[in-house]
């Protein structure tokens, strides 16, 4: 099994939400994040003051598949988060050892 990691654009959730449905993917998790990368941020005015914000708001995406569908979740991610401008986000895979259902006690890909 592999667990993708992917770091998106706000905008882009619910596109990305529906290109997956439509490759039979539906189960993942989605977190507001904050980070920096070679965007670096932007300044805002706040009562005449400006402001540098750094960290820049993000949304993470997890997701566990089994690992031949992964190179399918990936392409489907990357096609439609891209939109060409810095801040596009990335991609993180790693490989997951077990998953297990608390419910059922399913394991391995039966869990997913």
């Amino acid at each position: 099994m592999k667990k993708i990691e992917a770091i998106i654009r706000h905008i882009k959730l619910d596109d990305i939400k529906a290109a997956l449905d439509d490759i039979g993917i539906r189960g993942m998790t989605v977190t507001d994040v904050k980070g920096a990368g070679k965007q670096k941020g932007y300044t805002e005015q706040w009562r005449g003051s400006k402001l540098s914000i750094f960290l820049n708001p993000k949304l993470e995406l997890k997701i566990v598949v089994p690992d031949d569908v992964a190179p399918r979740v990936i392409e489907t991610i990357m096609k439609t988060a891209r939109t060409g401008e810095i801040g596009d986000g990335k991609i993180f895979v790693t490989e997951v050892e077990e998953a297990v259902a608390i419910r059922t006690g399913a394991r391995g890909d039966e869990a997913l």
